[in-house]
């Protein structure tokens, strides 16, 4: 018997008892497309938080006073603060770096009516390239005006649809503080990254917030990007190695100062969102198996109905390995449907979550493939034994059949 006879005799089955034929491909449809849909998410969300990572800074070191126990329950204990002197040396001593210093302070800030409580941070106009946060209008802090620590200030997208409105920021007076601070630049939206409003922002030169806000001149963190992309590693050993000699640390003496990679940072929730996605795909994948049975279950029904018929074309003629293709055929054509219907339901369900949470879209045509190729697999593995149960009746005990 032709292929194209056998397929177009199970098109007639399965177009004979719709109801049936829908319900059996249903678990397939959920399987595939609860697979498609958790591994794309999976993948969606690793994208995420690669671009949320490489939107802090490109090749970022977080350098700050204190020790810091990584894990949960962590307890983060202080120290003395670095001076303006440590991070001219960082400058002066380490090659193939930019730095820019950091002080914050959570202060209040007024435009008018308008009265907010920001973190203000002092800086310095490295910050703009090294946590990859330009200026879009204006400009940033001139070498004079950082030198004498003048009450200037770059403010966020976020500040300036709450504070101003429809106003224009740029050469506008806050109060900062105690401080009347003219606006001179606006930085580029950059939206929320690791759980934080980046655009949230107020920056000023480091000497203005160390004598007008904090009274101390200190220093909280060092920002440092590698110029260079995979020598973090090195730069964060001479890091080390330059504090402990200015901190005077003795040797085996522990540090009392961290110096945190955002690549490792990076690598650790990719890791994390990598296995979860596994464990979600594998969950998914179960209910693979149960439309499996219940194909394998509706198929043995059918053999049991057409048990006469089956007796009819085997007195008649047929091959045992025909009316066995004829079931393995009908078979892989409702895991074939479920599989392509899955598919489309997956696809669009990754899309719609990722809209809705502002996630990137990610379609990995191997997924795709992978989820397709499985319930093909579901409908050859699973169709087999009613298909061999059809080929192996009696003609003659399956013509008696009623």
């Amino acid at each position: 018997m032709r292929l194209a006879d056998t397929l177009g005799m199970a098109v007639q089955a399965i177009v004979r008892n719709k109801l049936r034929s829908f319900l059996t491909t249903l678990g397939i449809i959920i399987g595939v497309a609860s697979v498609v849909a958790m591994v794309h998410l999976g993948q969606s969300a690793t994208r995420s938080v690669t671009e949320q990572i490489a939107s802090i800074g490109s090749n970022l070191l977080f350098v700050m006073p204190g020790t810091a126990q990584r894990g949960p329950g962590g307890v983060r204990t202080s120290a003395e603060p670095f001076a303006m002197d440590d991070v001219e040396a960082l400058r002066r001593e380490i090659e193939g770096i930019l730095v820019a210093p950091g002080l914050s302070r959570s202060t209040s800030v007024v435009l008018g009516n308008a009265n907010e409580t920001l973190s203000v941070e002092g800086t310095s106009n490295e910050y703009f390239t090294v946590r990859n946060h330009a200026v879009a209008q204006g400009r940033g802090f001139e070498e004079a005006e950082q030198r004498a620590g003048a009450a200037v200030c770059v403010i966020g997208q976020t500040v300036v649809d709450e504070m101003y409105g429809l106003q224009e920021p740029l050469g506008s007076t806050l109060r900062v503080g105690r401080t009347a601070c003219q606006v001179v630049g606006v930085l580029e939206a950059k939206g929320q990254s690791m759980g934080q409003d980046r655009d949230k922002a107020v920056l000023m030169p480091i000497k203005a917030v160390q004598r007008r806000l904090v009274g101390e001149l200190d220093v909280s963190v060092v920002y440092v990007s590698a110029l260079v992309d995979g020598t973090t590693q090195r730069v964060q050993g001479e890091i080390e190695a330059l504090l402990r000699q200015r901190r005077r640390l003795a040797e085996g003496e522990p540090d009392d100062f961290y110096v945190r990679d955002t690549q490792d940072i990076a690598d650790a929730l990719e890791q994390t969102t990598a296995t979860l996605t596994i464990l979600l795909g594998a969950i998914a994948a179960v209910s693979l198996l149960v439309g499996g049975i219940g194909i394998m279950n509706i198929m043995l029904v059918s053999v049991t109905e057409r048990t006469r018929e089956i007796g009819i074309r085997l007195a008649i003629g047929a091959r045992s390995g025909d009316v066995q293709t004829q079931f393995l055929v009908e078979s892989v054509l409702l895991a074939t449907l479920g599989g392509l219907v899955g598919l489309v339901l997956g696809v669009g369900g990754t899309w719609l979550v990722t809209e809705k949470l502002g996630m990137p879209f990610v379609l990995s045509p191997a997924v795709m493939a992978l989820g397709f190729s499985f319930s093909v697999a579901i409908g050859v593995a699973f169709g087999y034994f009613p298909a061999r149960k059809a080929a192996r009746l009696n003609p003659i005990e399956a013509l008696r059949h009623e």
